[in-house]
């Protein structure tokens, strides 16, 4: 059963269920934001996704798939020395090796995987975080004993990327290439909810709000050209000026936040879920009408919701 073999902030995991009572059929899935996953490996795992489009503009991440894509064992043989080697060091000798590993910086895709992987399961909270200059600057996470190498899990995941193809692009490059057989989902860094919650240094140039309704209008447009799609963002009144009154479903997802550095805040959140299935002409299966699946909300409704 395959499985994102990173973690990342934000995952989609929990919204399958939901998402996958609502899809309409398809022939390929389109994921421009791909991050760790969660949703193609989810679906996949259902039989939901005969073939797949990902593409994300991190080029570690892409390089990171297409390594436990195509030579997995490689990966597992690369990452292999880095798990030991921490797993034999004190907490002192453990943040040594981090801050080593970190600031160097892997050439070729099997390389790239294992770096990547290895930081990603002993940063802070499992994020992914550049500087202006680029250079990931996410901090030591102190866990006492993480699972840096799981090979069955990236043997799972190199047999559902089988069908996947991967691509380092921006999302409206993608987005371009989407025709009607597709479904598209579109899970971008969030609007933030406040001026402190910024996860939005994916990349050096960042997530703003140009981007967010280049976002948008890519979506009219994925609209206007008959294709499904399905939209996760924050619900703030930013997010909600871009897909309110367009015609467009729009429901209220409790998802929790796994990132905030206070377990309190860790509670769930409302975010929103974009869908334009009615407006390209596709009705949601009937077994969506049972499933737990939070139902449309009208609009000027947020205050009701939260």
């Amino acid at each position: 059963m395959a499985a994102p073999f990173l973690k990342w902030a934000g995952g989609k995991a929990k919204l399958v269920p939901t998402l996958a009572a609502l899809l309409p059929p398809f022939e390929r899935y389109l994921e421009p934001f791909l991050g760790g996953g969660a949703v193609f490996f989810g679906l996949e795992e259902r039989g939901a996704v005969p073939r797949a489009l990902l593409s994300d503009t991190n080029p570690y991440l892409i390089d990171a798939f297409l390594a436990v894509r195509d030579a997995v064992e490689e990966v597992i043989e690369a990452l292999a020395p880095l798990a030991a080697d921490f797993a034999a060091r004190d907490e002192a000798g453990r943040r040594e090796l981090y801050y080593a590993v970190r600031e160097h910086y892997p050439v070729g895709p099997v390389a790239t995987a294992a770096w990547l992987i290895f930081l990603n399961r002993t940063c802070y909270n499992g994020l992914f975080r550049v500087n202006a200059a680029g250079r990931f600057n996410v901090p030591y996470g102190r866990y006492k004993d993480p699972v840096i190498l799981d090979a069955a899990r990236l043997r799972e995941a190199s047999g559902a990327l089988q069908r996947a193809e991967l691509r380092c692009a921006d999302f409206e490059l993608v987005l371009a290439e989407a025709r009607p057989g597709d479904f598209v989902y579109l899970d971008p860094p969030y609007q933030p909810l406040s001026a402190t919650a910024r996860f939005t240094n994916y990349t050096a140039g960042g997530f703003g709000p140009e981007d967010q309704e280049r976002l948008a209008r890519a979506f009219a447009s994925l609209t206007e050209r008959g294709i499904p799609a399905a939209l996760s963002n924050s619900d703030h009144e930013a997010v909600r000026r871009l897909y309110d009154g367009r015609g467009y479903e729009i429901r209220i997802v409790p998802m929790s936040r796994a990132i905030n550095s206070d377990g309190r805040g860790r509670s769930p959140v409302p975010e929103l879920l974009v869908t334009n299935f009615r407006l390209v002409g596709v009705q949601p299966p009937a077994e969506a009408a049972t499933a737990e699946a939070p139902a449309p909300t009208p609009r000027n409704s947020r205050k009701a919701a939260l």
